[in-house]
């Protein structure tokens, strides 16, 4: 189980934007977090994938409190997250030919002799080509490199994705797609998911339940039957 507990969180410690939020999510759970863009919930996501810090609150990942933040997060606990950001070419060297891309984070934890087998096995499955692992980002659509992002996120088969905004920036196919990979790697390993967006249609397809954002940074309940919601130092269910 992945647990927030009184989160607040911010770039400035005077002007947080997310302030006392608690979130749950179980075990092979799919839980949207909707809100409109601004209001915090990608630094929600940052905070429970462990690269952002807060300033107040916990995160608890399968019973155990988080005992660091982005590289000087233990290695178990880095490793368990696989993170998909909604701007892939922020988010991708451009140095790096797809393959090598894909491959990033089991050469950063010293298993690169996996990472041919591993690249092979997923390339197919998010509907790359061997002509396309070949490119860089520049030589391909947002699409086929949000593609490869997702890729890397499942490469050391994580425990939990988190997917911030994945799709804003893909048509209605590559969406289909994406989210389709997302579900057949959760049916098949029982990670749960964390998916944030501003798209209420979506995230009802997708996930389980749904968490809305609403005022001062907190998520508020709402009364409909697929939707939950957690509020100012509470936990979802």
């Amino acid at each position: 189980m992945l647990e927030l507990r009184g989160i607040t969180a911010g770039y400035d410690p005077r002007k947080p934007v997310v302030r006392d939020v608690s979130l749950t999510v179980h075990d092979g759970e799919a839980v949207g977090l909707l809100g409109p863009s601004g209001c915090g919930k990608s630094t929600l996501a940052r905070v429970a994938a462990l690269l952002h810090r807060p300033t107040a609150g916990t995160v608890v990942i399968d019973g155990e409190r988080a005992r660091g933040w982005r590289h000087r997060a233990p290695r178990d606990q880095r490793t368990a997250f696989g993170v998909v950001f909604q701007q892939p070419r922020q988010s991708a060297d451009p140095r790096l030919r797809l393959r090598d891309l894909i491959a990033e984070p089991l050469r950063a934890t010293g298993r690169r002799a996996e990472a041919a087998e591993r690249v092979r096995a997923l390339a197919p499955d998010v509907g790359l080509s061997e002509e396309l692992l070949a490119r860089r980002p520049h030589e391909v659509s947002d699409g086929q490199l949000q593609r490869a992002c997702l890729a890397r996120a499942l490469v050391l088969r994580p425990r939990w994705l988190i997917c911030d905004e994945m799709t804003a920036m893909l048509d209605a196919s590559t969406t289909a797609a994406l989210v389709g990979v997302v579900e057949t790697y959760r049916r098949e390993s029982g990670a749960g998911l964390l998916a944030v967006s501003h798209d209420p249609v979506l995230l009802e397809r997708w996930c389980d339940r749904t968490v809305r954002w609403g005022d001062r940074g907190a998520a508020l309940n709402d009364a409909a039957p697929a939707e939950t919601a957690a509020s100012p130092g509470s936990t979802a269910p």
